[in-house]
């Protein structure tokens, strides 16, 4: 199975640079992930195919404003952080951009010395360790100096930073947002309560592999990184009983997915767990925990093209996506959804 099996055609003019200005009006596909045949509606039309006794599950994790400009001190070169994974206190993975210019004893300096981060290890692909250095709260330094992390391929500045959070953002803690939720509003979800649908959260907050590519050509040989995840008692015991009685499990985008899906391979069941997960989920694999996935339109060869091709079948979605492309769907974050069920 190569990486090249999972591409496809996608005009320049298909990605979204920006939010709807209603979030529940963006366009939703309906796939039979068995037939493939599909219904072309409005994402508030999901409440339609939502019924009474299934369980939603949404990630709750909110992105950091972790994209950070700053100068190199010893050169007053300009320098690009994006955060990663908080490693201890305030230790923290990121990823630099012109990666060259930082060693380990490098500093360098954001807002006017308000914040600086002083370079304490080197990894590859542009991964570098930093220690931070400030006066008062962190979050509050960096929601003073940082911006969202938008995904390369968007080029429009974001107006308002909120419309890259869902409604239900709440764990703080993401390098990028779990798209596909940002389809649901405040009304609409309570709407899909007040049907009889169960609705809980688990928390997997996204990191480097949102934004790496798979560059080997073999999709075995890819390697995740590590992301870390929790699930409370309360949502472990819902899914456990909706499990019993055979009940839907809709996962909310594919981290919620891997979420799930990991904690089954790795207990069995649902329980109050967390920790952190590499699992890569591609064609072959047995699914254990969800029945039903509502997600965005994925970059070509990426690891999410892979996973739901794999809840469906590789044929399925490079056919949805191709009547995706005729129809003019938008692509991506700010694009339009899937329900595969």
């Amino acid at each position: 199975m190569t990486t090249d099996d999972f591409d496809y055609y996608l005009p320049e003019e298909l990605i979204a640079q920006t939010p709807l200005k209603k979030r529940d009006s963006s366009r939703l596909m309906v796939m039979n992930r068995t037939t493939g045949e599909v219904e072309h509606k409005v994402f508030s039309d999901i409440l339609d195919y939502l019924k009474k006794g299934d369980v939603l599950v949404l990630n709750d994790t909110k992105v950091l404003p972790a994209r950070l400009i700053g100068v190199k001190e010893e050169t007053g070169a300009v320098i690009e952080l994006l955060l990663l994974k908080n490693t201890e206190s305030d230790s923290w993975e990121c990823l630099v951009k012109p990666a060259r210019r930082i060693k380990v004893g490098s500093v360098v300096s954001f807002g006017d010395g308000e914040l600086k981060a002083k370079c304490t290890g080197e990894a590859d692909e542009g991964i570098r360790y930093f220690e931070f250095l400030y006066d008062g709260i962190f979050l509050e330094v960096l929601e003073e100096l940082g911006t969202m992390p938008l995904p390369p391929y968007i080029h429009e500045k974001l107006e308002d930073q909120t419309r890259y959070q869902t409604v239900y953002a709440k764990e703080v803690g993401s390098a990028a947002a779990p798209t596909a939720g940002l389809h649901f509003t405040t009304e609409l979800l309570q709407m899909i309560q007040d049907k009889g649908v169960l609705v809980c959260n688990i928390t997997l907050h996204v990191g480097l592999g949102t934004f790496r590519p798979v560059s080997v050509s073999n999709v075995e040989e890819h390697e995740m990184h590590s992301e870390f995840y929790s699930m409370k008692k309360e949502a472990a015991d819902i899914l456990n009983q909706a499990k019993k009685e055979h009940r839907r499990i809709i996962a909310v985008g594919t981290t919620t997915t891997r979420t799930l899906e990991t904690i089954m391979r790795d207990h069995g069941q649902f329980g109050e767990y967390s920790g952190w997960t590499n699992i890569f989920i591609y064609p072959g694999y047995t699914f254990q925990a969800i029945d039903a996935l509502i997600t965005n339109f994925h970059l070509p060869k990426s690891t999410l093209v892979m996973l739901v091709s794999a809840f469906s079948s590789k044929e399925n979605i490079l056919h949805a996506y191709r009547l995706a492309v005729e129809e003019k769907y938008r692509f991506f974050s700010f694009g339009d959804a899937m329900f595969i069920q």
